[in-house]
């Protein structure tokens, strides 16, 4: 694969693990300048100085730069989420000056980006071995990317050894989790997996690279996406509930709609990133709630021998691929709901025409009933019909997965 400036690059993958770290490490001068710029290409964050200094009496790449060793890199590195730039060197090298020097102006750079470390491959021959990066006759320049693998896997750059060329070649490999999209194919996400999404609107064309750096710190916790949109004029833009740009908008998994923050704006970089590491994180404990309560009265309902209210916990089960029919009563009010409930209870003990489950004995164990508030899932009905029954407080469904 191919990185910028004229640098030339190899990729291999790395052993699995897991570990946490500290994803908040943003300063001043990084990535909120450009949060709503667009992605990769080294002129994104404003120019480098000149490329590898050379300084007399330059400090050693151990003291200056993380020292890494196996167990950092399992705990730190691998499954966290965030990008590295790592140093594979000799002591012996007398080159190692001139990388650090460039390898810190690039970490100044892309400072909350991209992480930094130094593995001494001296000590650390096993490990060195072990990821393939055993220094030749000159150090060498590793990234630890998630661009294009869950699990994260090594590329090294072998460009000429100039700040702003490196620094490109980093951009390039920041992860790429956040899904793009127009608002025209929303429907297609607002109901898919078990996790809470976050949608960024602004008016730039590629995905912002601070948009990037946080879909990888939130992989597997909130699902990414972001789409381009020119003003809030745009009826789709106000139906969505922004009223100034730039904007996030959250989903719950039951599909519940919530208007996160608009028209970002920031002080310093620091503030920034924190504010909306505490959006997402505030939006994730609110979805991990709203799931467990779901939970919670659908196990009371089956608990008590109601029909069981249907939420993305329980759908497989109750209308999932092994249930020929799932008949839905969706209601949007109390009184609609008692008199939908009543209903069901009186016909699903009814013997009908049912087809046995596979690998059942039982000829009768086939057909599911469920309620659904109408309310909270909007977006389900959708589904069936671009209105969602919007005129009607109670309504019976046939589904067939």
């Amino acid at each position: 694969m191919g990185g910028q400036g004229g640098s030339k690059s190899f990729s291999f993958s790395v052993g699995g693990g897991s570990g946490d770290s500290n994803p908040f490490g943003f300063g001043l001068d990084d990535l909120f300048g450009s949060f709503f710029g667009g992605g990769g290409g080294g002129s994104q964050f404003g120019g480098f100085g000149s490329s590898a200094k050379s300084q007399s009496g330059s400090k050693s790449s151990s003291k200056s730069l993380r020292a890494v060793n196996s167990q950092i890199y399992k705990k730190e590195i691998e499954n966290a989420g965030m990008t590295w730039l790592l140093l594979s060197y000799m002591p012996s090298s007398m080159e190692i000056q001139y990388f650090e020097s460039t390898i810190e102006e690039v970490a100044s750079s892309l400072h909350g980006a991209l992480k930094v470390g130094s593995i001494n491959c001296e000590k650390e021959v096993s490990f060195c071995k072990e990821l393939s990066i055993y220094p030749r006759r000159a150090p060498r320049l590793i990234v630890f990317s998630y661009k294009e693998n869950e699990k994260g896997y090594l590329v090294e750059y072998r460009g000429d050894l100039a700040a702003k060329n490196l620094k490109a070649f980093c951009q390039e490999y920041l992860p790429r989790f956040s899904k793009r999209t127009d608002l025209n194919h929303l429907d297609q996400f607002s109901t898919t997996g078990k996790l809470p999404m976050v949608l960024l609107l602004s008016t730039k064309k590629d995905t912002p690279v601070i948009w990037r750096v946080l879909s990888g710190l939130y992989h597997k916790r909130i699902t990414f996406i972001d789409a381009e949109v020119h003003d809030v004029s745009d009826p789709r833009v106000k139906t969505l509930g922004v009223d100034a740009l730039p904007a996030i908008v959250g989903w719950l998994p039951n599909g519940e709609k919530r208007v996160l923050k608009t028209g970002i704006s920031v002080k310093d970089l620091k503030s920034a990133v924190l504010d909306l590491s505490n959006i997402l994180d505030s939006f994730e404990k609110v979805s991990k709630k709203e799931s467990s309560g779901q939970a919670k009265e659908a196990q009371t309902d089956s608990d008590e021998g109601r029909v069981p209210l249907l939420s993305k916990s329980n759908i497989e089960a109750l209308c999932g691929e092994k249930t020929p029919v799932c008949i839905i009563g969706a209601f949007r009010s109390s009184k609609a709901r008692e008199k939908l409930e009543s209903i069901l209870s009186l016909v699903s003990p009814k013997s009908l025409a049912r087809r046995p489950n596979q690998g059942s004995s039982s000829s009768r164990d086939s057909i599911s009933y469920a309620l659904l508030d109408a309310a909270k899932q909007k977006s389900f009905l959708k589904a069936f019909d671009k209105t969602g029954y919007k005129s009607s407080n109670n309504l019976l469904i046939a589904y067939k997965p």
